[in-house]
């Protein structure tokens, strides 16, 4: 069981940066693969980013790929998102997701623990 707790959300004006993270406890966290999606008002949870347990590979939703980098510190228990270049439209609460298998999913189904999100509101 891990527990994750999201952070770092907030209003920024577009073609701003903002960097949320997610602090996992429980087991051992360098043994997940951790992802990061995104739900917007009146649409479904979307994938936006995953990295392996040791962080050597990633994959990035179509959308945000050039403008955010997933990144994480084993050492902190914590995974980043940093979202640069924003856009209105990447408004949304911004979800950090766990899975015990070594595979950058991009499926909600595939990750079996889920934080409580943070909000992400970019203006125009």
């Amino acid at each position: 069981q891990v527990q994750l707790v999201e952070s770092g959300g907030g209003l920024v004006q577009a073609g701003g940066s903002l960097r949320v993270s997610c602090a996992a406890s429980g087991r051992t966290f360098s043994g997940y693969t951790m992802g990061w999606f995104r739900q917007a008002p009146g649409k479904e949870r979307e994938f936006v980013a995953a990295i392996s347990w040791s962080g050597g590979s990633t994959n990035y939703a179509d959308s945000v790929k050039g403008r955010f980098t997933i990144s994480r510190d084993n050492a902190k228990n914590t995974v980043y998102l940093q979202m640069n270049s924003l856009k209105p439209e990447d408004t949304a609460v911004y979800y950090c997701a766990a899975t015990n298998y070594n595979t950058v999913y991009d499926t909600r189904a595939d990750y079996n623990y889920w934080g409580q999100g943070t909000q992400v509101t970019i203006s125009s």
